[in-house]
Formats: structure tokens, C-alpha cells, sequence
């Protein structure tokens, strides 16, 4: 069944809360309204608003009653609106939910899961098109996913909420509407692990979230030059599963890394670490980076100049086959 991504992670909630009565949900606007993309549209109706509770405008309440809820045997699902507005919440996310199981001595575990749209190509301002991903990957304690299609969007979030772990669960918000097949019977599944899309022995590219659609045009691309690009949609960003890209770098002897999150810091320039620590010796040019710029997010008439986009990709990997 073809279903908009925005519509599997609704299936997820709600399949989620049949299950077991103590999941709950907690945000701004998602009980009538639903939710500004809609994800909770029809469960406040369905579930009653003791376990679908529109929360007043503040994400440091949000997270930290959902920390109080965790701690009381709940397991609480946040939805931040915007990635921009997640950081008035910092404190209750870094400083309690990522350290709780540690300062415990793991006799406390917090199963929160914080949703969040991220990423741009909405045509929104700043605030509303952020890539925050490498903030929460840099916090030990959290786990940090991100779907790139339908299917992926449900088992994701399935696990997401039968973690004990706390999870940030970040959704690209141009993908929302995007549909692709949706299986609601599917099998528990490891969502550490990154996913080859695509194999090939020439050059390894590796992305997430909404630029995994791009990196299938690229590859397609290429493959009418000859050239047989392995697309690698990493899928969790704490932990990263480098031995799926280390395997496939070792084949191809090239590594292209795409995201949205300006670079400096980001998920690329740790996984490349990780690549030429393990596989230096097989690498046959430098691993390159295609990612916004280190800048703030643009204004919206400007963010398709300033977002990665196939022929940024394309260039990237051009230049990698000239060494």
C-alpha cells in the first residue's frame, strides 16, 4: 500500500498505543489540530486526552513532564513542532534524559522518544529548517534515528518506542508527503544498522533522511556512465553502524557523505574519521563532503542555493573519480 510518510508514522502511533496502554503523547497542538504536519491527526479523538495531551507553548515542560511520566513507568512520546524550537529543551534533554540511566547505576531508564521535524526544503525561515542532528549525536545517553521513506518511518518508530533508551527520532519534513509501500507486519528489526540501498563497486555514497532520494537520482545517473555508485542510508546517527560503510569503502575505494546540517562538526566529518582510521589503506581519493555551508539557514527564496542537491552530489562524486 502506497502511504505518505506522515500517514506510516500515524499508523506507528496509533498501532503503538493498541498495543500498550502506556504509551502516551505530549506536544503542542497535536490533540484537535493534530499537529502542525498532522502526524497525530485523529488520535486524541480515538485515545482520550489523558493520553494525547496538547501541552502549553514550552519544550522544556514538554520533555521534562515526559522525563517525570518515563520515571513513573510511562513511555511518553514528544513532538517538538519545529527542529528550531528544540532548544529550549536542551537542559531537561542533555543534562537529565541523557544521564539518567548512568547516574542510576541502570536501575532507571527513561523510554522517552522526542519527535522531530528537521531539514528543509519547505520553503520556511530559520527556526522552522534546521539540521540539528549533530548536537544529539554528541550527547552520550541518546539515541538518534532518522527514516528516509514510509516502511522506514513505521519499524523505526516501532523500536524507537519499545527502546528503554531515550530516542530523538528526527523526520525529515520534505519527505512528509512522500509515498512509498507501507507493510504494517513486519518483524522487529535492528535500527542501529545502516541500510545499502543500492549496491555498487565503484564509489560508496552514503546519506540519510530526505537526501536519500537525491542520492538515487545520482546514482542512476552515473550508472548510465558506466559507474556503479553503493548508496548507504545510515538511518541511525548514535550509534553509527561505520562497519556497513567501512565493508563497502574497503570494495570501492571512494566515499561521498551527503547531509543537510552545515559541516563543520557534523555527522560527515565523523563518519569519514571512522572511514580513514579503518580503511586508509584502501581508499583511493579523499572522502568528500556534500552539505549546507556554515552559515545560518538562508532565507527561503535561497535555500534550494544553499541545501545539498543532486548536482552538488553529482560534482562530489565527479571529482572523487578524478583521482
Amino acid at each position: 500500500m502506497s502511504t505518505a510518510l506522515a500517514h506510516a508514522l500515524n499508523r506507528g502511533l496509533r498501532d503503538a498505543m493498541e498495543a500498550d496502554e502506556k504509551v502516551m503523547l505530549i506536544g503542542e497542538d497535536i490533540g484537535q489540530l493534530g499537529g502542525v504536519f498532522r502526524v497525530t491527526e485523529g488520535l486524541q479523538q480515538d485515545f482520550g486526552d489523558l493520553r494525547v495531551v496538547s501541552s502549553p507553548l514550552g519544550e522544556a515542560g514538554i520533555v521534562g513532564a515526559a522525563i517525570g511520566l518515563a520515571m513513573a513507568g510511562y513511555r511518553p512520546i514528544c513532538e517538538i513542532q519545529f527542529d528550531g524550537f528544540t532548544f529550549p529543551a536542551m537542559n531537561q534533554i542533555v543534562t537529565q534524559l541523557a544521564k539518567y540511566r548512568h547516574r542510576s547505576e541502570g536501575k532507571v531508564s527513561l523510554p522517552v522518544v522526542i519527535r522531530i521535524p528537521v531539514g528543509g526544503g519547505i520553503g520556511a525561515i530559520e527556526h522552522h529548517s534546521e539540521s540539528p542532528e549533530a548536537y544529539f549525536a554528541h550527547t552520550a545517553g541518546l539515541r538518534v534515528v532518522c527514516p528516509s521513506n514510509s516502511q522506514e518511518a513505521y519499524d523505526m518508530l516501532g523500536e524507537a518506542i519499545r527502546s528503554n533508551d531515550p530516542v530523538i527520532f528526527l523526520e525529515p519534513k520534505r519527505s512528509y508527503w512522500a509515498k512509498s509501500e507501507l507493510q504494517t507486519d513486519t518483524a522487529p528489526f535492528d535500527f542501529e544498522r545502516a541500510r545499502i540501498i543500492r549496491p555498487g563497486n565503484d564509489l560508496t555514497l552514503v546519506t540519510y533522511g530526505a537526501l536519500v532520494p537525491a542520492a538515487e537520482k545520482v546514482a542512476a545517473t552515473l550508472a548510465e556512465e558506466g559507474r556503479e555508485v553503493e548508496i548507504i542510508d545510515l538511518r541511525s546517527l548514535s550509534p553509527i553502524d561505520d562497519k556497513t560503510v567501512v565493508d563497502s569503502v574497503r570494495r570501492t575505494g571512494r566515499l561521498v557523505i551527503a547531509h543537510e546540517a552545515s559541516q563543520s562538526g557534523g555527522i560527515a566529518g565523523e563518519l569519514a574519521t571512522r572511514v580513514q582510521e579503518q580503511a586508509f589503506y584502501e581508499l583511493e581519493a579523499p572522502i568528500l563532503r556534500v552539505t549546507g555551508y556554515d552559515t545560518p539557514y538562508p532565507a527561503s527564496r535561497l535555500e534550494h542555493d544553499w541545501l545539498p542537491n543532486v548536482d552538488r552530489m553529482l560534482d562530489a562524486c565527479d571529482r572523487s573519480f578524478e583521482h
